[in-house]
């Protein structure tokens, strides 16, 4: 346990700094949402935006009065993790279960300084473990020992039903990130949902040799999610039309339904530092966040 708050530790420093660096700001750009709550009615002024104008309260034939809107002040932020068999692919200590929970404790152990409200919701085909939001230096550490202790029930992967879980728990709008590797089928319209309801920030783990495996003849294949081993040709084009192609497919598909809802996409693959990569997120957001502010 030490030993992990250790590393986690080093990667947050390393981020700051990286931040810091390049960008002239700090960590909050990724716990800092678009989502704006409702604040007053005031009279129209030229230049207002007209999708700004409370048509109801105008019916009423006293002028003409647009909505303004505050900041909210503390933040909601919930991970929600894939934890499914599939995710166990790669090298020890670098498998993407393995990046998704040292990412998860990166954004715990940042929360602890932005004041955050930070929940949890570990998943396969169904709930392998909740954690209520909360803040504070207790709860990060809580959540940090729950992922180094997890061990899944099950192997296989249902994303929309974990989404759903999320739609059921997380009530007020928050920011959700979401990290999986998205090897599943029709959890699309879970997703959609989630994103018009929350800021969505999705990171899809990825391993290379998911689209590059190398061309090694007859070897055996386990499949992580149903325990089977099967005897594939990986030098045939079967191979690569079969396994590997949809998995660029699948990428693409998901970057394009995030773009289509206003969500954040980064793919991170594990064979890489994957600081830098969420250091050009949080870059992102926080001029994103500069431009409507």
């Amino acid at each position: 346990m030490k030993d992990l708050v250790r590393k986690l530790r080093k990667y947050e420093i390393q981020i700051r700094k990286a931040i810091d660096a390049q960008m002239q700001g700090d960590f909050k750009s990724v716990f800092k949402s678009s989502g704006l709550e409702f604040d007053d009615v005031r009279a129209y002024q030229y230049g207002d935006d007209v999708r700004s104008i409370d048509w109801n309260v105008t019916a009423k034939g006293h002028g003409t009065f647009v909505k303004t809107y505050r900041e909210e002040k503390e933040q909601n932020v919930f991970i929600l993790l894939d934890v499914s068999g599939s995710q166990a692919l790669g090298t020890p200590g670098s498998q993407k279960m393995d990046i998704g929970k040292e990412i998860s404790g990166i954004l715990a152990l940042a929360s602890i300084k932005q004041g955050s409200q930070l929940g949890m919701i570990c998943f396969s085909d169904g709930k392998e473990r909740y954690l209520r939001p909360g803040k504070g230096n207790d709860h990060a550490y809580a959540l940090i020992k729950a992922l180094a202790e997890l061990q899944p029930v099950s192997n296989k992967t249902h994303i929309g039903a974990g989404i759903k879980l999320a739609l059921n728990v997380v009530k007020r709008k928050s920011i959700i990130i979401l990290i999986s590797d998205f090897i599943d089928l029709d959890y699309e319209r879970e997703l959609i949902m989630l994103a018009k309801k929350h800021d969505l920030i999705v990171l899809q783990l990825m391993d290379r040799r998911e689209t590059t495996f190398p061309s090694l003849g007859i070897v055996p294949l386990l499949d992580k999610e149903t325990g089977k081993t099967i005897w594939i040709n990986t030098s045939s084009s079967a191979f690569k039309e079969k396994y590997l192609l949809p998995y660029a497919q699948n990428q693409e598909k998901l970057a394009k339904l995030c773009r289509q809802y206003q969500a954040d996409f980064l793919p991170i693959y594990v064979e890489q530092d994957y600081v830098p990569q969420l250091v050009n997120l949080f870059r992102a957001r926080n001029k994103i966040m500069k431009r409507s502010a």
